[in-house]
């Protein structure tokens, strides 16, 4: 079959603006084709369809479940603390946890006992004040909140917060090396009585996109009488976010409601970050 020349660019050019314009009316068949119009409209468009696609950018919005977590917010940190009910057992919530301090983790570390390790003295005075302040992640740079509960002699404290990312990483390795700075040191409270002070890693369950874990015992002395307190700790980064939970007291240490506030916790923390509201009846996790 002949073809004329010249008028090939007419035809091709016709054909293009009858796809631009989606118009199925004119004949863009070229020779005798048995291509209809309007199918070479619908395949054009489809073409334009996909150079469309792959100009469009990768990080439009999405609403996919793989999507990053939200912002914390204040009221979001609130409701992502733990209750009564996620850690079951005789704990019972209480006003003013803000406020706790235990005066056996005031203290100075004793920095010529580590000799030539004079940053461990640093890191482990860091931990002592960490945990008197409740502040081992240090200070958060967005919304937090705070629970606490006590069973018996025995405390638990929660605090989610926002956090820069980097900071929170940073932390959560140092919280990592204390097992080995910091395995035993003495510590001098103010009235001249000495603390020794032990801590080893906790595990901690799989949760959240990083963990740590310490099992702190602090022994000294409560109005001349030996005491040990017992504290296992855990923080939980989800995103730029964490939860850091504290349990024990002078009854002993308290893994196994720290464990199940974790699960909980992070679960809780997880929902809120997704822009959801926390279940007030706990799923069972353990």
């Amino acid at each position: 079959m002949s073809r004329r020349p010249s008028s090939h660019p007419v035809r091709l050019l016709s054909c293009a603006l009858a796809a631009g314009a989606l118009l199925t009316t004119a004949a863009c068949s070229e020779g005798s084709g048995s291509g209809s119009a309007s199918d070479t409209a619908a395949e054009q468009a489809g073409v334009a369809e996909r150079n469309v696609a792959r100009q469009t950018p990768s990080g439009s919005p999405s609403t996919s479940p793989g999507a990053s977590p939200g912002t914390l917010t204040e009221s979001g940190a609130k409701a992502a603390l733990i209750t009564e009910a996620d850690i079951e057992e005789d704990w019972n919530q209480v006003a003013g946890a803000d406020k706790w301090r235990d005066r056996l983790l005031l203290g100075k570390v004793d920095v010529a006992a580590f000799l030539t390790a004079k940053g461990a003295a640093a890191d482990c005075q860091q931990l002592l004040d960490g945990l008197y302040r409740d502040n081992l992640l240090g200070r958060p740079s967005g919304p937090s909140a705070l629970t606490g509960f006590e069973q018996g002699d025995s405390r638990l404290l929660e605090q989610v917060a926002g956090y820069d990312r980097a900071g929170l990483d940073d932390r959560l390795k140092w919280m990592a090396s204390l097992p080995q700075t910091c395995d035993e040191f003495t510590a001098t409270g103010s009235g001249g009585a000495k603390r020794t002070v032990q801590v080893t890693e906790a595990s901690v369950p799989d949760v959240g996109d990083a963990r740590q874990g310490l099992h702190v015992t602090v022994q000294g002395d409560s109005g001349g009488t030996p005491v040990t307190l017992t504290l296992d700790v855990a923080a939980v980064r989800v995103d730029t976010s964490a939860l850091t939970i504290t349990a024990g007291g002078l009854d002993g240490g308290q893994s196994s409601s720290v464990e199940r506030g974790v699960r909980q916790g992070t679960e809780r923390l997880k929902t809120v970050l997704d822009g959801g509201t926390p279940d007030p009846q706990p799923t069972n996790l353990d």
